[in-house]
């Protein structure tokens, strides 16, 4: 006995329908981490602490659905275990030996934690080198150029994160003798180029992950470029008006810059 399938009109409008409802799914996730993420300073003390962590979840959740709408289950898995595992190894490593960032950390403050690091580490990993991946790729083409470009992108982060995360205790550095990195004391220039040496390497992996859709379309990129240039404009804000930090607002907004700036020209100039 055969089984028909109906294939026509209807059909093809309720597969449109399931397909625009789930391309809102990571636009909905992004809206909220940016609610999260207004909300952050004016917070406090235990909240503040438990917001971080939501924050953290609720963007890299933006990144991976994302990754699994327009790019695939498949795509999205491989981007997920590079960048979560080689964040939490060079974090193990790091909290270990002391060899990559300094000797450093973490206070316990960012919930439950695995081999040392807390799990949200990782993950914030993976939901920034999402978008920095992407804004590289859209500028250039050479793996090694998009790799560096990408690197520079997601380490120039750091340079905004670390202020922050260490003015709220979340971790600290051991070593009285570090020099102060853009005004913050404890904060070692040797973490910055940790950062870089690690995202060089997390980007040359996830290169590796294909550029383009099986049909050959190049998925698009609305979501995640609009995660990073909140991220970038909001970092720089919360240190000018809220964190009175004008030195990491200008060396963040300088550095990032250099990736942000010119990937939202091509964002405009490539547009339909």
């Amino acid at each position: 006995m055969s089984v028909r399938v109906y294939t026509g009109p209807h059909a093809d409008r309720r597969r449109g329908r399931r397909r625009s409802s789930l391309r809102a799914v990571p636009v909905v996730l992004a809206l909220l981490t940016i609610a999260l993420q207004i909300a952050w300073p004016l917070t406090t003390g235990a909240v503040r602490d438990v917001l971080t962590a939501v924050t953290v979840v609720v963007f890299f959740l933006a990144s991976a659905t994302h990754a699994i709408v327009v790019r695939g289950a498949a795509w999205a898995a491989g981007w997920f275990l590079a960048s979560a595992g080689i964040g939490l190894a060079a974090e193990v490593l790091g909290t270990r030996t002391g060899s990559l960032f300094g000797s450093y950390a973490y206070s316990g403050k960012l919930g439950p934690e695995l081999l040392g690091v807390p799990l949200v580490i990782p993950l914030a990993w993976a939901m920034m080198s999402y978008p920095c991946l992407l804004a590289a790729r859209r500028l250039v083409r050479s793996p090694l150029a998009t790799a560096f470009i990408a690197a520079i992108a997601l380490a120039s982060w750091d340079l905004f994160l670390d202020p922050q995360m260490v003015s709220q205790g979340a971790w600290t550095w051991t070593a009285a003798t570090y020099q102060h990195l853009i005004g913050i004391p404890g904060v070692p220039w040797q973490n910055f180029a940790g950062w870089l040496c690690v995202s060089f390497v997390l980007m040359l992996v996830l290169d590796r992950l294909p550029r383009r859709n099986h049909d050959g379309s190049v998925p698009p990129d609305g979501t995640p470029a609009l995660l990073l240039t909140w991220t970038y404009a909001s970092s720089v804000l919360l240190n000018v008006v809220f964190e009175h930090r004008p030195g990491v607002a200008v060396w963040g907004g300088v550095v990032m810059g250099l990736v942000v700036v010119p990937y939202l020209v091509r964002v405009w100039v490539d547009r339909p």
